[in-house]
């Protein structure tokens, strides 16, 4: 069974640059690096979905990293949440025992 070749990010953009700059064809890139023209298709689609993050806003930046910031503290207090309910259980049972019940 053939292995299935793994390309770098950096590769796939040098590649997709240069389709899109004019330097070589589409046909062209595929025969010299030997990859599927439907690669490649979906390699540009990709560069031109996710072109215009690269013109956001600092302000962009800032609110996307302190709603992560927020986010990862809403994680940190539910899983010790779900750490004391774990606990629960054999805490009552050691409350119930202590009181006679």
């Amino acid at each position: 069974m053939k292995e299935r070749r793994r390309f770098t990010p950096e590769f796939k953009s040098q590649v997709v640059l240069e389709v899109l700059t004019g330097v070589q064809s589409p046909a062209e890139v595929c025969r010299r690096h030997a990859l599927s023209p439907n690669l490649l298709s979906t390699w540009k689609a990709t560069v031109l979905e996710r072109l215009h993050t690269l013109f956001q806003g600092d302000e962009q930046r800032d609110e996307d990293q302190a709603r992560i910031a927020e986010l990862e503290q809403l994680l940190g207090r539910a899983t010790r949440q779900i750490e004391i309910l774990k606990k629960a259980p054999t805490l009552l049972d050691a409350a119930s025992t202590r009181n006679g019940r």
